[in-house]
């Protein structure tokens, strides 16, 4: 294959920033065997609408969010007297992105938004994360909170604060955790005492709260989460609060200031721009969002959203680590090129290859997971498919988390020691990936939630589902008569073999669950692997279903290829550690 082959998309600068456009034109439109869009909407918009929304979101995200994205790294937000106040060009950009209505595209219908479809907001979600990852952090929780408001809140509450929220002229925050607890969200000691009035004073100190205080919007909304007086210990006894930087006045507009101190900004690995506050609250004025003592259940709103998001968050900082690596392997000459002439660049060098279709053909499958994610979550309720909608989500969240941290390193690996230096700015996508797995719950946590509540519970009906689902792709695969078509489609037909012993072998764990959770990860990393695969055999059998073949066919099927041989391999030897179970005391 030629060395030109082997690019995703042609980057003309290491600096800048490609959005995939094409490649959402196709997993929309065409590689599921139908518009997505059209089906998700009932024709009310189109695989081809939803590519003129990409292609001027992808213009923002490059000429807008991206060049900030270096310059927020290296400013990072600060906390001055009092107040943060974020790195030169944020404000005026935030600005831009809320009165272009990119905050209300993605927001549902019934809560004001335009209820663009998820398979799209996926697209969206990775535009702003692979621009300026640390920016896309403020609409994301904002998004959160506006499903929280709109789906717990009462008729006033939604009223007085979900326009603007949905406009992007306030931004929303959620907050979780506090000193004492952090996984732990029972060990929550922030107090909400009723003050008579409809009001609560709200007192405790919350940590690690992303976008918690900024300069770019005219108010902040938190949701809170706190104990009040006499409830029960533990989940069961907290409440859910709107805790306003800035209360309202007589017109609803931003009054007074509320007793919301930032006591602290924390000093972060990465994601410099992305404000992590401390927050002191001294009986903030606050308003219950629906039930006493359901707290949790409204906040797990706000969670779900912020882990399909910051899995696809994940999918945007690996695209944009490996269109750097890619550029700098495309014009960096070093050393003879093994068969091929002298001045050949080092992407030509046999294990650079290795690394960029390792990188690429990994993000592919990413990204066409996240479109069938939004899919089925878009369809779950017409089409009865909410539990495969749950089962996807752990294994979005960890997989694409846990790969942005991998891929960002290839990059660096790709740069050699200039990828150690902080001028080429592939170090800066490493930093900015490692927080991704913990983010939302960690990797830990996913594949916990994975075993023990969407696989041991129903007995493994749900997954055997999904792999019936790879079968029937495979026998299409196979079915198009391609030689290519019959090693991928025999690969992956072997991993779902191995992936079904794993699960049997998982489900013997049911009386021993120590074995189980012992291997929870390892068994989420088979899963997303064959799932990648998955992703794979159905785009290979859309460009084969196909006419004549474009340079992007070509590197589809090459990532196929690796991907079934490179990748996929790993779910033999992830299915016997998994039948190991808990190995020592």
């Amino acid at each position: 294959m030629a060395i030109a082959n082997f690019a995703q998309q042609t980057v003309p600068d290491g600096g800048t920033y490609v959005p995939p456009v094409a490649d959402y034109a196709f997993l929309l439109g065409e590689a599921f065997g139908t518009d997505v869009v059209a089906r998700a909407t009932d024709g009310a918009l189109s695989a081809a609408d939803a590519g003129d929304a990409l292609e001027a979101a992808g213009e923002f995200a490059a000429e807008v969010f991206a060049p900030l994205d270096r310059v927020g790294d290296q400013q990072g937000a600060q906390l001055v007297d009092g107040n943060v106040r974020m790195p030169d060009g944020f404000t005026a950009a935030y600005k831009s992105f809320a009165a272009a209505g990119w905050v209300s595209a993605s927001v549902a219908e019934d809560a004001g938004g335009d209820g663009l479809p998820g398979s799209v907001t996926a697209a969206l979600s990775e535009f702003w994360n692979a621009s300026n990852a640390a920016f896309a952090l403020c609409p994301a929780l904002s998004h959160g909170a506006i499903r929280a408001i709109q789906a717990n809140a009462s008729e006033e509450l939604r009223a007085a604060y979900l326009p603007k929220l949905v406009s992007g002229e306030w931004t929303g925050t959620m907050n979780l955790t506090e000193p004492q607890a952090g996984s732990d969200l029972g060990a929550v000691r922030t107090m909400a005492r009723d003050n008579g009035d409809g009001s609560w004073a709200v007192s405790g100190q919350k940590i690690f709260i992303t976008w918690g205080d900024h300069d770019v919007a005219d108010n902040i909304v938190h949701l809170v989460l706190a104990r009040t007086e006499g409830a029960p210990e533990g989940h069961r006894g907290l409440s859910l609060f709107v805790v306003p930087k800035f209360t309202l006045d007589a017109s609803g507009a931003p009054g007074e200031r509320n007793s919301v101190v930032t006591v602290g900004l924390e000093h972060k690995l990465g994601i410099h721009a992305s404000p992590t506050c401390v927050l002191q609250f001294e009986d903030a004025t606050g308003y219950l969002v629906g039930e006493l003592n359901q707290g949790l259940m409204g906040m797990f709103v706000m969670m779900n959203e912020a882990r399909v998001g910051i899995g696809v968050q994940g999918l945007g900082v690996a695209d944009r680590a490996y269109q750097r690596a890619l550029s700098y392997a495309h014009t960096r000459v070093q050393g003879a090129v093994l068969g091929l002439p002298d001045g050949t660049p080092i992407a030509g060098h046999p294990d650079v290859r290795r690394l960029l279709l390792s990188m690429s053909s990994r993000i592919s499958a990413m990204r066409a997971f996240s479109v069938l994610v939004g899919d089925v979550h878009d369809r779950a309720e017409a089409d009865g498919t909410g539990a495969l909608a749950e089962l996807f989500v752990p294994i979005l969240k960890s997989w694409l988390t846990e790969q942005a941290v991998h891929i960002s390193s290839d990059a660096v690996q790709v740069h050699g020691g200039m990828g150690f230096i902080e001028e080429t700015g592939a170090a800066q996508h490493f930093r900015d990936a490692r927080i991704m797995p913990i983010y939302e719950g960690t990797t830990a946590i996913q594949s916990n939630d994975l075993v023990g509540r969407k696989v041991l519970r129903d007995s493994g009906q749900t997954l055997g589902q999904v792999f019936a689902m790879i079968r029937e792709q495979t026998a299409a695969l196979t079915a198009t008569g391609d030689a290519l078509a019959a090693r991928v489609a025999e690969r992956t037909e072997r991993a779902v073999g191995a992936a079904e012993r794993a699960t049997q072998a998982l489900l013997g764990f049911a009386s021993t669950p120590r074995d189980a959770y012992a291997v929870s990860v390892p068994f989420q990393e088979l899963l997303a692997t064959l799932v990648g695969g998955w992703m794979h055999a159905t785009i290979a059998t859309a460009v084969l279903g196909h006419g004549e073949r474009t340079d992007d066919d070509a590197r589809r099927l090459a990532e196929a290829d690796f991907y079934s041989a490179h990748h996929l391999a790993q779910v033999h030897a992830l299915a016997e550690t998994v039948a190991a179970g808990e190995i020592g005391e």
